[in-house]
């Protein structure tokens, strides 16, 4: 069963514990994208949790770069990144300032805001695919690396925040290993979605990369 949403804000503590506690909670809560075309509000569907530097998946595993520096930061900021040269991720910091940990928004249902996200994704066959996947999720609404920083926990009128949204009974959460991460980080059972949702993306395993010779 799923509660009637709530508008209230984050706060900056919900973000600020450990990101196993974290990114299973986060199933449910609505985040809010505001453009200049109007506000487009997502319910967070499926997750994945990254563990900074003692997760060999993660982006802070070698430690603080140019790149992620973000993730270092306070929690409840906004880390965007850029991959494979055409798509950006939005992943959201989590735990003390300091150590770099996050969770990857893997899918969500567009909730607010439908047809601006259809003119971004004009490839999507119906409207559980517009943010069916990460990178379709940032292109849904109009995330790039200009948003990267942004306090989720700010005011109103920022471009990007979380609310509350809906809670889940436990039994709608499932997890299992982590999409495309391979090595010793790719048992970890640290994605969690929704059961049953359908705006949920496929899993894939790694498929390691072969070298040309």
């Amino acid at each position: 069963m799923i509660e009637d949403s709530d508008r209230t804000p984050l706060p900056r503590a919900f973000f600020d514990r450990p990101v196993l506690e974290i990114a299973p909670e986060l199933l449910g809560h609505t985040l809010i994208r505001r453009t200049d075309e109007g506000p487009i509000e997502l319910r967070i569907t499926e997750v994945e949790a990254y563990a900074g530097e003692l997760d060999p998946g993660s982006h802070a595993y070698r430690g603080k770069t140019a790149r992620n520096e973000v993730m270092f930061g306070p929690p409840g900021h906004a880390y965007v990144y850029f991959t494979y040269g055409m798509w950006h991720c939005l992943n959201v910091v989590c735990g003390p300032e300091g150590r770099a940990s996050g969770v990857l928004l893997r899918a969500g249902e567009i909730l607010v805001g439908a047809d601006l996200a259809r003119k971004r994704r004009l490839s999507a066959r119906n409207d559980r695919e517009l943010a069916k996947g990460p990178a379709r999720l940032a292109t849904a609404l109009d995330v790039d690396r200009a948003l990267n920083g942004t306090d989720l926990c700010a005011d109103a009128m920022a471009p990007l925040s979380l609310m509350q949204g809906s809670r889940l009974h436990p039994d709608q959460v499932c997890s299992g290993p982590r999409t495309g991460v391979g090595g010793d980080g790719a048992h970890q059972p640290w994605r969690y979605w929704i059961d049953g949702d359908p705006t949920v993306s496929p899993y894939r395993a790694h498929a390691p990369r072969r070298r040309a010779t």
